[in-house]
């Protein structure tokens, strides 16, 4: 009995250890082992408190699916009558931030696009998102983020993989697969707020919001490798595929300048470009 007292005890120290490592890592950042000291004190900019940075992650650890995001309202959406033309819209940001009632008036368009998430998260929230609506269609915009890294490091064979089992899933269940390809990324915003003086916004310490260069983390040639082999993927397997990049590539194979407030995220006339792409899509799968 002593043993096993004791053994409890050192695993439960083990997990509280890990918690705390992992903690650690995310508040902290990875990059400790390059620290030196800095020729100018250039913080980055910060959020309003660490005490919400650990509540936001403490929250992430215990579903980070996010499968509760939408629970609720799938509860009530399961008492409706089943509408036959219903879709679902599963994917990231881009997805979350589609006003699918301006674009799509009158439609039975739902939306189950969560920010941030990357393949595998989507894999998981299949039953719960997807088929136990009972969609006639499913339209999924997915993979950015996974190239991105956003839940650690993936493989173009992992996210493939994921794709294929998303397909697989809803069409054993009867409902039709849009696959949309990624859209193109651009550095535009970034290099606008490097020639453009700035001026600082009101509210103490608050200047504009800083720019990145999107494709040093989305890296065109692999967007490129993805939306080439779903393409293929989905003639293979009798997918509809909805080609957004085309229609969004300029000459230098960024996302067109005036599309994105950032070069990743379409803003309002970005979504006025793309929901007649995918209107035509949803009207070719169900035919």
């Amino acid at each position: 009995m002593r043993g096993g007292r004791h053994g409890g005890d050192f695993s439960l120290a083990r997990k509280r250890c890990s918690l705390w490592l992992l903690m650690s890592v995310s508040l902290f950042g990875s990059g400790i082992g390059h620290a030196q000291l800095a020729d100018q004190f250039t913080p980055p900019r910060a959020n309003c408190c660490l005490v919400n940075n650990a509540k936001s992650l403490a929250d992430q650890l215990q579903d980070w699916n996010q499968l509760g995001r939408f629970h609720q309202a799938n509860e009530e959406l399961k008492k409706q009558p089943v509408d036959p033309s219903r879709v679902i819209f599963l994917g990231d940001s881009i997805t979350d931030f589609w006003k699918l009632d301006e674009y799509f008036p009158g439609k039975p368009y739902v939306n189950r696009g969560i920010s941030g998430q990357t393949t595998p998260q989507m894999l998981v929230r299949m039953y719960p998102d997807v088929i136990e609506l009972k969609p006639a269609a499913m339209i999924l915009l997915a993979g950015i983020n996974d190239v991105s890294g956003n839940t650690g490091p993936s493989t173009a064979e992992m996210v493939e993989q994921n794709i294929m089992a998303i397909t697989d899933l809803a069409q054993h269940h009867g409902i039709k697969v849009i696959l949309c390809s990624l859209l193109p990324v651009s550095d535009y915003p970034y290099l606008k707020q490097q020639t453009t003086p700035q001026t600082v916004a009101s509210g103490p310490g608050r200047g504009p919001f800083p720019r990145i260069k999107m494709t040093d983390g989305h890296p065109p040639a692999d967007i490129l490798k993805l939306n080439a082999w779903m393409k293929d993927y989905a003639a293979r397997t009798k997918a509809i595929y909805a080609d957004y990049f085309a229609a969004f590539v300029d000459e230098k194979g960024w996302l067109k300048d005036g599309y994105s407030a950032d070069g990743l995220h379409p803003n309002a006339d970005g979504y006025k470009i793309m929901a007649p792409i995918a209107a035509a899509a949803i009207q070719k799968a169900l035919q």
